[in-house]
């Protein structure tokens, strides 16, 4: 594992008194990170905005990050969940929102909170769901830069904690791989990098299926020619499966069985509420019966272009590799 450190370079030069050094020509006045043998040098001018940051055995001291350095996303994404049997062509459905069951905090890791005014919009701009986007390095796709929750409307626009507005990520402007993730459905990265800046919102359109995706099939290809996040990771595994041990079928038949509305522990109960099992995300989870969400993983499995022998024990894998 490399070790991770973050410096200043404040109208200064310092001398290093190890073999590592960081050539002239690598400093700009956005930041940017350098690597020589086994250690990586992350550096930026700015402001001053101090943290200490650790996971595993990684310890990344963070010095001044300058809040100007910023990018903006146009980004545009469909679940395949919502679109299953849309109430309007060419929108997702929106049930968990008019069902009030949204929250209004993120469950994704930054714990973002909006206001729940938020919900109330109806209409193309409707918010389905949160959805967690991330910026990976252009020299290494597992490394983050920077992740954020955003909400997303049912015509596939992403947009920031108001509901309305572009999504504005904390980075120099540069390229990035760009990452998009639901809680139960598989997520998707750009098979190349994206040119990111601060002053106009780039698209980047994963509902376009023209749009090179890392990885094969990374995507659901829909009815209309559209392409979705493939629904179904009811256990949060990165990968979706039927039959076969830790299947997401049994995640959602566990769950129905253990809830304490279901009195009489009937497989066909039905599971309502903001559920990860939920996979077409209608707000009733359901293991077994009509429009079950098992039937949904089944027929996802069974159809994927990988799965050559049609065989239920068949796994589809999230492409986007792990950081």
């Amino acid at each position: 594992m490399r070790t991770v450190l973050s410096i200043v370079i404040l109208f200064c030069s310092t001398t290093w008194s190890y073999a590592q050094t960081i050539e002239r020509f690598s400093i700009d006045s956005g930041g940017a990170s350098a690597t020589a043998g086994g250690i990586e040098i992350l550096y930026t001018i700015g402001e001053l905005n101090t943290q200490e940051l650790s996971a595993a055995n990684t310890q990344v001291s963070e010095g001044f990050i300058n809040g100007i350095l910023k990018v903006k996303l146009d980004t545009k994404l469909f679940l395949q969940g919502p679109f299953l049997n849309p109430a309007t062509a060419g929108l997702m459905n929106d049930n968990l929102r008019s069902l009030n069951y949204l929250p209004t905090t993120s469950p994704y890791p930054d714990i973002a909170t909006c206001d729940a005014s938020v919900f109330s919009v109806t209409g193309n701009n409707a918010i389905v769901d949160w959805v967690w986007i991330e910026l990976r390095a252009a020299n290494d796709n597992q490394k983050l830069i920077n992740g954020k929750s955003a909400l997303l409307q049912r015509d596939g626009d992403v947009v920031a904690l108001d509901g309305l507005s572009h999504l504005v990520l904390q980075a120099a402007p540069t390229n990035y791989y760009v990452v998009v993730k639901h809680r139960n459905h598989l997520g998707a990265m750009s098979a190349t990098t994206i040119g990111l800046n601060e002053n106009t919102a780039t698209l980047v359109d994963f509902t376009n299926s023209g749009f090179a995706t890392f990885g094969n099939h990374a995507q659901v290809i829909l009815g209309s020619g559209n392409t979705a996040l493939w629904a179904g990771d009811t256990n949060r595994s990165d990968r979706i499966r039927f039959s076969g041990s830790e299947n997401g079928t049994n995640a959602i038949k566990d769950y129905v069985l253990a809830d304490p509305a279901n009195g009489f522990n009937s497989v066909t109960f039905s599971s309502i509420g903001y559920l990860n099992i939920d996979v077409n995300m209608n707000g009733n989870a359901k293991f077994s019966g009509s429009g079950n969400d098992s039937n949904i993983i089944k027929d996802n499995v069974l159809a994927h272009p990988g799965n050559g022998f049609n065989s239920p024990t068949f796994t589809i894998s999230q492409t986007v590799p792990n950081n």
